[in-house]
């Protein structure tokens, strides 16, 4: 190596005096000389590359201001406030956006004239104000640099209309050098914003999107509440971030976790500025662990030691993924990026394409495609997302991934690929892949038909494995990654054949493939997804336990006088004997218990189970009792609150359109999962005294709460099943809570 120069030594030197850094990361050196240098430059570095240093040091050795436009007002506080650590002066770094007010807005534009703010950050809607225009006009502009460039294109994943009238903007102002800069973009990304800014002749760095330090995995989205919680005690004290689709969503898991003792806030559009702020504060300066956040918002957050990501909801794209996920583990350290996974989550983000214009549908549609394969996938998560932003990962095991760590077993796929690359040839290479499918599988669907492929003798010759779309699209994805195919983005996903896939029809040799993994397992339920997480067990029903508790059960029942379905359903006995509830507060989240059982009846049990711990050495699995949100859907709450005021049940249930069988049903799931109700004013309408009684005492020697044996036992003349019901709950009510 040579000498190096005055200049270069210079810049080293202001990388010191003005951060603390001894040396320059990866291309970043380059970058800045380029930038100084007045020439256009495009910038693809993921997210804990140190993308901000590229235009922050040229800045602050440039004459005159650089406008930084960045679409998260979070994020522009968050970087100016990290700069004026390292300036001498507050104003060398302003930000200019809605959240200032006029006198604020005055303060910045008075520094910025008289030359003390090095960098302004601004907002694209902000910049586009006439009166910021007429502004920009008279002042000294070093360049402009434009954050989060991939909002610019609509191939992008989080496009956003008014970044594509940046350019004109500029030109308005006054052309001067332009950096733009991203930590996602794909080929395709990549083209159309170039295209869009006039920087065709720009100097291009593009940095690996390899971050080894990532662990990604992709579990099955069923009691997903309970795995993150699960997952959280795991990683106690360490910071991380779950996203989810919808704000009611990130409010609710948000609350879950608060109530299982995690430092948790949710953070999403719909909270007021000063509320998001305070969050924010909160989660930097470690006063909370979880950040619970909407994928829509974006987060915005410089937080350079973020444990874990998760993904409560699948992201609507690949790109969306990898920044999101590029939030853990910015320092280099450890970084595990979890996401659950369901084809209800699919469907949700197929609806919200609706109402959109038919192109953006048909983008839309193929970017969750692309997410889906990732999903889906056996193949090694790192070689497909590197893959997906057009490089090559040529290791066999990355170490750092679900699939990795645990391969599914492959198997001979010769003769499999080959058949898939000939229909590819046979069909011109013009179609997509559900076309491909379907004539494989002698599927006869409209176009099939329309270009006569059913008449290829080629045609259904990929039956063999059943009719298994899955297998075939399996079979696809690797032979995108392995570069057999490609697909043609631009033209919404058609497959053609690469070199390599040609050679391989002329020439097959022995290739080794894998099934993709099967997620068709039912998501957990919404409405009670909460419920569910502190109901449903990890593991078999403990019998010897079970058979102590019900004789317990029993012997509890005949002190009291009482059948023993009154004490504990045997449903709840099964629970116990999973979850080994070892005291009131974790018996209380048990299914049918509920506080008031808990403490009326609850002592002896859970001193029972807490003896039968100790003395057989169980490795108790408190992860699995997770305690609930009080979360009743409005029509229990409607209901409680209804007998509370003592309506009549007919006017109760016309009250939401429901027969008096389906209220029934809603009361008697209510009294069974620990509220008691209090429903006499109305039977005292319905059913006499003496009837009142029968039943009553029928219930207290029963054997069982069954309907039918009741009916059976009182006499189907005297007593209609609605009678029954009405006693039912009565009896559990008063007697059982």
């Amino acid at each position: 190596m040579g000498t190096a120069t005055e200049k270069d030594i210079s810049l080293q030197e202001h990388l010191k005096t003005f951060f603390g850094f001894s040396k320059f990361k990866d291309q970043q050196e380059a970058i800045i000389k380029n930038v100084l240098n007045g020439k256009d430059t495009f910038v693809i570095m993921p997210t804990g590359g140190g993308k901000s240093l590229c235009y922050q040091l040229p800045a602050l050795l440039s004459d005159g201001v650089a406008i930084i436009v960045s679409p998260l007002i979070a994020l522009m506080k968050n970087q100016v406030d990290i700069l004026r650590t390292f300036g001498a002066k507050d104003g060398i770094a302003h930000f200019l956006n809605s959240s200032l007010s006029k006198s604020q807005i005055n303060k910045v534009k008075d520094e910025v004239i008289r030359g003390e703010t090095k960098l302004l950050y601004v907002a694209p809607e902000s910049l586009s104000k006439e009166l910021n225009v007429a502004f920009f006009k008279k002042v000294k502009i070093s360049f402009f640099a434009i954050d989060e460039v991939h909002c610019i294109s609509e191939w992008g994943h989080d496009f956003r209309p008014e970044y594509r009238k940046l350019r004109p903007l500029i030109e308005q102002i006054g052309r001067v050098p332009i950096i733009a800069l991203t930590a996602t973009a794909t080929p395709k990304v990549q083209e159309d914003i170039m295209k869009n800014l006039d920087i065709q002749d720009a100097a291009v760095f593009k940095s690996s999107f390899n971050r080894p330090n990532l662990y990604y995995e992709v579990r099955t989205k069923q009691n997903a509440a309970k795995e993150i919680i699960k997952f959280i005690r795991q990683h106690t004290g360490k910071s991380g971030i779950i996203y989810c689709l919808s704000r009611k969503k990130v409010e609710e898991i948000a609350q879950t976790l608060q109530v299982n003792g995690i430092k948790a806030l949710p953070y999403h559009a719909g909270m007021d500025k000063p509320t998001r702020d305070q969050t924010q504060d909160k989660f930097l300066m470690e006063d909370v662990d979880v950040m619970v956040a909407t994928i829509a918002f974006g987060m915005g957050i410089d937080k350079p030691d973020v444990r874990y990501v998760i993904h409560y909801d699948i992201p609507k794209s690949l790109e969306s993924y990898y920044q999101e996920t590029g939030r853990s583990g910015r320092d280099g350290g450890e970084g595990k990026c979890i996401t659950f996974y369901s084809y209800e989550d699919v469907r949700k983000l197929e609806k919200f394409l609706k109402d959109k214009p038919v192109a953006e549908q048909e983008i839309g549609r193929q970017l969750i495609q692309e997410t889906i394969a990732f999903a889906e996938s056996s193949v090694c998560r790192r070689k497909m997302l590197l893959h997906y932003f057009g490089e090559t990962y040529n290791e066999k095991n990355c170490g750092q991934c679900d699939n990795c760590l645990n391969p599914k077993t492959q198997f001979e796929g010769k003769d499999d690929l080959q058949l898939l690359l000939e229909v590819i040839q046979e069909t011109k290479e013009k179609f997509k892949s559900k076309h491909i499918v379907d004539v494989l599988l002698g599927n006869l669907s409209s176009a099939v038909k329309s270009y006569k492929h059913d008449k290829l003798e080629i045609f259904g010759d990929g039956v063999e494995h059943g009719k298994d779309e899955k297998f075939w699209n399996a079979i696809i994805r690797q032979a995108l990654v392995m570069d057999f195919v490609i697909k043609d983005i631009e033209a919404y996903g058609v497959l053609s054949l690469s070199k390599t896939g040609k050679d391989f029809i002329k020439k097959p040799h022995s290739i080794m493939l894998a099934k993709d993994h099967d997620y068709s397992g039912e998501s957990d339920d919404e409405e009670d997804i909460m419920m569910a997480a502190a109901q449903k067990g990890g593991g078999a029903t403990d019998q010897t336990l079970y058979a102590l508790l019900k004789d317990l059960c029993k012997s509890t029942a005949a002190k009291l006088k009482l059948p023993p379905f009154v004490v504990f359903q045997e449903t709840s006995l099964e629970e116990m004997a999973t979850h080994y509830p070892v005291n009131l507060e974790e018996l209380a989240h048990i299914t049918g218990v509920g506080v008031n059982k808990a403490d009326k009846f609850g002592k002896a049990f859970v001193e029972l189970i807490a003896k039968y711990v100790e003395e057989n050495e169980i490795e108790r699995p408190q992860d699995i009792v997770v305690k609930s949100v009080v979360n009743k859907s409005g029509l229990k709450v409607y209901i409680i609150q209804s007998i509370d005021r003592k309506v009549d049940l007919e006017n109760m249930a016309k009250g939401k359109g429901l027969a008096l069988p389906a209220l029934l049903h809603e009361i008697e799931t209510i009294v069974s999962s620990g509220t008691k109700v209090d429903i006499r004013y109305y039977i005292d309408k319905v059913i006499d005294d003496d009837r009142q009684d029968e039943v009553f005492d029928y219930f207290r020697t029963a054997d069982s709460d069954s309907l039918e044996a009741a009916l059976a036992e009182l006499g189907n003349e005297d007593y209609t099943e609605e009678d029954i019901r009405l006693m039912r709950i009565r009896f559990l009510s008063e007697m059982g809570h």
